[in-house]
């Protein structure tokens, strides 16, 4: 693609007036594709502000971009003006410790998390590895708290826990979530297979009743977010939510992880979702509210119209 003088001055503003720039798809509170959000966590780690463009939102800088750094791909991470790679390469800066130096940040702290491999587990994952010389066990917790285990080659950057005569392999995000992680083999009616407790991890969506709910909010220690679209909130809707739209999403992202939430939509299902992504964020107080506006309007507040 040939590159306007447009398209490169805008391009240009962004790269020389932010010290660090993510181009990306979707935006740092909503990526849109899978290499985004990898990223995104990445830099979330380290550097607390940074600016993200988001290039779903503009098709000349979308296709500009990947000529201007003559990198075919996005996302694409800026640091001081200089193109410093895609997903990868962000990565694996992180883990080696390359990113915090280019940012001028604190050395990670790369002490191996204390991990639990019980008898069971380890006399199976042995059988796995047996026979494979050069490979090892990789155990990886993403951002959203999503835990998996793969086999591959150990690259020598990575942090290393051994347990029960099985050494682990984790990047540096995998790492600071694994502390305490205990690694079980259990066989139910269901099936077979590795178990995972990981002590870090947010707790769970509460269900919360309209009773609780009402309870909760005239204590005003509840946030309530509507997750409806217009039409419906039109038909019914409670006083004092808030609107799940993108200023919402950074305004709520903003917010102290305690502080709590309770997602609400028409009868509690779709609200279920959302309120999952926050928990996933780190919130420790977050609730579906159960039966949603429609069971405000049978068991709390008659007023508020059903449909």
């Amino acid at each position: 693609m040939d590159l306007s003088d447009a398209v490169r001055s805008k391009i240009e503003d962004y790269v020389n007036g932010h010290r660090v720039v993510l181009f990306m798809k979707g935006t740092r509170q909503q990526p849109m594709c899978g290499f985004s959000s990898k990223t995104v966590a990445a830099l979330d780690s380290v550097l607390p502000e940074y600016l993200t463009v988001n290039v779903l939102d503009d098709p000349e800088v979308r296709e500009g971009i990947k000529a201007f750094g003559n990198w075919p791909t996005i996302p694409q991470l800026y640091i001081d003006g200089e193109l410093m790679g895609g997903c990868d390469i962000v990565l694996n800066m992180l883990n080696s410790g390359e990113l915090h130096q280019s940012l001028g940040v604190d050395a990670p702290d790369r002490t191996p998390p204390e991990v639990n491999i019980t008898d069971a587990a380890a006399e199976k994952i042995g059988e796995v590895l047996e026979g494979h010389p050069g490979v090892g066990l990789f155990f990886n917790i993403d951002a959203n708290w999503d835990a998996r285990f793969d086999m591959g080659a150990p690259q020598g950057h990575e942090i290393v826990s051994k347990s029960n005569g099985i050494e682990v392999h984790m990047d540096l995000g995998t790492a600071q979530r694994a502390r305490g992680a205990t690694i079980d083999w259990v066989s139910n009616v269901r099936g077979e297979g590795l178990t995972i407790d990981l002590p870090g991890a947010p707790a769970p969506v509460t269900q919360m009743s309209v009773q609780e709910l009402a309870e909760r909010l005239k204590a005003d220690n509840i946030t309530v977010v509507d997750v409806r679209g217009d039409a419906e909130r039109a038909l019914a809707s409670l006083e004092g939510a808030l609107v799940l739209d993108r200023e919402t999403m950074a305004k709520l992202e903003a917010m102290p992880k305690d502080t709590g939430l309770a997602f609400l939509c028409h009868h509690g299902n779709a609200s279920m979702g959302a309120a999952e992504y926050f928990r996933k964020k780190g919130f420790t107080d977050v609730a579906n509210v159960a039966g949603g506006i429609n069971a405000w309007s049978l068991e709390v507040d008659s007023s508020v119209p059903t449909y």
